[in-house]
């Protein structure tokens, strides 16, 4: 506990780059702040910064520091959160890195529903393609990810797996509104609005085009499914989502039908914290607050 105010400079400096603009940060002076990092260091038994001709990074002494120090922070918010249940009333913060699909329907509606059952906790929601989200988790900068398709899952642990098809979307209009489901050969002689290349629906959509011997054409990619959702009401065209991130009550003249599975595989959209963490207890409730809700 002794550490802990030194913990906050040693992690200002890493975030600033420099003992200069750190202890501007922390409204104390740079020869203090320098003062303290050298008397951690000596009773640390080893440097934990390169001093560079242009500001300090972490070692790799002070990289192993740092987990510990981000470790110890979320297990401290754990314990606050168990004390805060002693007494009937739970508090604490959920961090969320997600794909955006879960943004306009989804999770606004479960975040809502928890907090009229627990005022006391707040929420940060971060949104993130399937690598980013993996990246957030191993630097404890989330509690949770719940993402498509994530690629590599060295620090993923997979709390629960949702099955998600991709469905074509389209206007109410379109020819191949007709049809309850499409082949990938029905969507290709029409115009694609694509998801960019990071995104899981992408990634399975060329794997699946690829395998049938076909390439795809955008007329417009983007990363936002927003933009894919309203752009197709204006050229007639056809874009790509997983069915969570679609609400056809919220937009009228629009429709979605599933890619068969014949031609594009079922995608996993997988609810994940970083392995082997104790979760706080705020996060954990949600979690299975989560799991419930997506069954």
């Amino acid at each position: 506990m002794k550490h802990l105010k030194t913990f906050e400079l040693i992690e200002s400096v890493m975030r600033a780059g420099s003992i200069r603009k750190a202890a501007e940060d922390m409204n104390i002076t740079a020869s203090a702040l320098n003062r303290r990092i050298q008397g951690f260091e000596r009773e640390f038994g080893s440097t934990i910064f390169e001093r560079l001709p242009r500001g300090m990074r972490l070692n790799p002494a002070g990289e192993l520091l740092m987990q510990h120090i981000l470790s110890q922070r979320t297990d401290m918010a754990r314990v606050q959160a168990q004390v805060a249940d002693l007494t009937g009333e739970r508090r604490g913060h959920v961090s969320i890195a997600c794909s955006q699909a879960l943004l306009p329907y989804f999770l606004p509606e479960q975040i809502a529903a928890y907090r009229l059952e627990h005022p006391g906790v707040t929420f940060s929601i971060s949104v993130r393609d399937r690598e980013q989200a993996e990246r957030d988790l191993a630097a404890f900068r989330c509690d949770l990810a719940l993402v498509f398709e994530p690629v590599h899952m060295v620090e993923f642990e997979v709390l629960h797996t949702f099955p998600q098809a991709v469905h074509a979307v389209f206007r109410a209009d379109h020819p191949l509104a007709k049809k309850p489901e499409l082949r990938l050969r029905d969507c290709l002689t029409h115009k694609l609005v694509l998801p960019s290349a990071p995104y899981g629906v992408r990634h399975l959509l060329e794997l699946a085009a690829t395998r049938k011997g076909h390439s795809l054409t955008a007329v417009v990619e983007t990363e936002s499914f927003e933009l894919i959702r309203h752009y197709v009401t204006h050229e007639n065209a056809i874009g790509f989502q997983i069915p969570v991130g679609l609400n056809l009550k919220a937009q009228s003249g629009i429709v979605h039908r599933p890619i068969s599975e014949k031609d594009v595989p079922f995608g996993g959209l997988l609810l994940g914290q970083k392995k082997g963490r104790a979760l706080p207890v705020a996060s954990a409730k949600f979690t299975q607050k989560l799991i419930a809700a997506l069954e």
